[in-house]
């Protein structure tokens, strides 16, 4: 990965964020998914709870666990994982296609629990996070890694608030992370070529 904190030009010409160095699953999330606002609320839950797997490690890791994840937290329903017994925690901590920490399965389970609870008194999760930004996605300008926090005061609202519904893992500099991979604010750098189509996705 390049480690310069500026723009890389890309064989294919497309000038992209540093991070997305030439591994071809990076690039494809990069041009795909980061940055690009997303509102629906059960796809939100399992951005944050991946979010939340991650700490410690490297993105691409989850990325490339991603499908054994869905797999083994039946596609991400809260619903379902909300019933999740011990036998379940069990049969996870044994799966070798995701990360096998048992306190972050325990927490998903319990972020799940805490999800319908939002979803039950209204007006829903993806309203419930995406208030903290007015609904619109905060445009950070930036032009390097440099410009770019690892945390803010907003996401530090939030993260406050998910602990207090029973999420787990979502500090500060995780739910920054889930913010810039949700579009909630775009910091793709300015002269990145996605940079101006995630701006053009923000609502009206």
């Amino acid at each position: 990965m390049d480690e310069t904190g500026l723009i890389t030009t890309h064989p294919d010409g497309c000038p992209r964020c540093w991070w997305a160095g030439l591994d071809p699953v990076y690039v494809a999330y990069h041009d795909t998914e980061w940055g690009v606002p997303e509102y629906d609320s059960r796809a939100l839950y399992e951005k944050l709870i991946l979010d939340g797997f991650q700490a410690g490690l490297s993105w691409i890791t989850i990325l490339r666990r991603r499908e054994g994840f869905r797999r083994a937290f039946v596609g991400f329903e809260p619903e379902r994982i909300a019933r999740f017994t011990e036998a379940d925690v069990a049969r996870l901590m044994a799966d070798t296609g995701i990360i096998r920490n048992r306190a972050k399965i325990v927490g998903t389970i319990a972020g799940a629990r805490a999800w319908l609870a939002i979803e039950e008194r209204g007006p829903g999760f993806s309203r419930f996070l995406w208030d903290f930004v007015d609904g619109r996605p905060i445009q950070s300008g930036a032009l390097s890694r440099g410009d770019i926090a690892t945390e803010t005061e907003v996401s530090q609202q939030i993260a406050k608030a998910l602990k207090a519904e029973g999420f787990s893992f979502c500090g500060p500099t995780i739910v920054h992370a889930f913010m810039q991979a949700t579009g909630m604010v775009n910091d793709h750098l300015t002269g990145c070529h996605r940079h101006a189509a995630c701006a053009a996705l923000a609502p009206a």
